[in-house]
């Protein structure tokens, strides 16, 4: 029997249809992974966020919280202090972030506090920060010739320059004390008397929150390890705010072959694939750096000869005022240029928010804090990550 042409293609298409479903059924299991987000949002080599898979505590051996009694004279503490630079009237920001830390980390090992500001601190300020450690809290009045504008900075050219920045939406542009602090940040703060015996600092500032149980002394980790600085935040930076300090960059290093090392991260500093935009309108610079709102470092390297000498070549060309240089990138180029890249370590145990950016490390030892997550802002704001580029040419050590 000759079937009709419609019955040929029913069945024809019924065939298709059986061995579609029997693919489908019998077809090999995929893992689940986190939905990838869109081309505009997430760097191509970043599929997935390194964040997602379980973390631990680094390798090597490490200090426990043993005899790290606050009235110990003979505990295992070394020569490191935590550090924030705050003002009398943001001790609500400055409680909430050392509750924080002082839950997840110091209680146990009960190193000291070491405040800043520029002007005295008050009775309230000692008093409530002191409550909420059994460790010792000192409070240091930065010297005037460390937090004045030098002398060499035109006003006139000041605010001119303010007016450029804020026309471009540069953050901070006409506030003197934001730039002051910039400076200080990058090239005065090791250098005040109290931090004269200490070598070791963990920045924190006001407002930032800390999520994971860390059970082990951070400062030993770098001592033990030979480590100059840690971060847990690696982000682009609005050139804008800074289109000409690495044209003065280039010059030092003229100037100073000496001091740049092949095993650093040059490659880092200058890559222009991933934001070419970013690299263009900062001549040269790809913005990436630590944010170092957190950093864990030795301030032997800040007080070493190459970094002073590029820190004071950075301030007589007067871009911390007639621009807006921010300690971070100014210690990123300088950490990339002048140190050994193996010795800059991603803490990324430490679970960390300071707004938008997090790290949130996949950990039972963290509360708080989603696995991965980069940011809860906007969408566009996952761009901002260089992470990728720093484990491209780096790695995660």
């Amino acid at each position: 029997m000759v079937l009709s042409r419609p019955l040929r293609a029913l069945a024809v298409l019924s065939t298709f249809l059986f061995f579609y479903l029997v693919f489908q059924v019998f077809k090999p299991s995929q893992s689940a992974e986190p939905p990838k987000r869109s081309e505009g949002s997430l760097h191509a080599n970043f599929d997935r966020d390194p964040n997602l898979d379980e973390t631990g505590e680094p390798e090597g051996p490490l200090w426990r919280a043993d005899d790290y009694a606050a009235d110990n004279p003979n505990s295992p503490r070394i020569n490191a202090t935590i550090l924030s630079l705050v003002r009398n009237n943001e001790v609500n920001g400055m409680i909430q972030a050392m509750q924080d830390l002082e839950r997840t980390w110091n209680h146990k090992f009960n190193y000291p506090w070491t405040f800043f500001n520029d002007e005295p601190f008050n009775a309230e300020f000692k008093r409530r920060t002191q409550a909420e450690t059994k460790a010792k809290c000192y409070y240091e009045t930065i010297p005037e010739e460390h937090w004045a504008v030098p002398f060499w900075i035109n006003h006139d050219l000041f605010e001119e320059s303010a007016n450029i920045l804020e026309e471009q939406d540069v953050q901070y542009a006409h506030l003197v004390s934001y730039h002051q602090m910039c400076r200080w940040n990058s090239g005065m703060f090791y250098k005040h008397p109290a931090l004269a015996n200490t070598r070791y600092y963990w920045r924190v500032e006001p407002k930032v929150h800390f999520f994971c149980d860390v059970d082990y002394d951070v400062f030993r980790y770098m001592a033990d390890h030979n480590k100059t600085y840690g971060f847990t935040v690696n982000i682009f930076d609005a050139p804008e705010s800074l289109p000409t300090l690495w044209p003065e960059t280039l010059k030092f290093m003229a100037e100073h072959p000496e001091y740049i090392r092949e095993d650093g991260a040059l490659s880092w500093l200058k890559d222009s694939e991933k934001r070419p935009e970013k690299n263009e309108k900062a001549n040269g610079y790809s913005t990436c750096h630590f944010w170092s709102n957190f950093e864990i470092a030795d301030m032997e390297f800040w007080r070493s000869k190459a970094y002073d000498d590029y820190f004071n070549h950075l301030d007589r060309a007067g871009g911390f005022f007639y621009e807006r240089w921010g300690d971070a990138p100014v210690h990123s180029i300088a950490l990339g240029l002048f140190e050994d890249a193996s010795k800059i370590h991603w803490f990324r145990d430490i679970g960390y928010q300071h707004i938008p950016y997090f790290n949130c490390p996949n950990s039972p030892k963290c509360r708080g804090c989603v696995k991965g997550r980069f940011t809860d802002g906007e969408e566009w704001l996952h761009k901002e990550d260089c992470r990728p580029l720093w484990f491209k040419y780096v790695g995660m050590g």
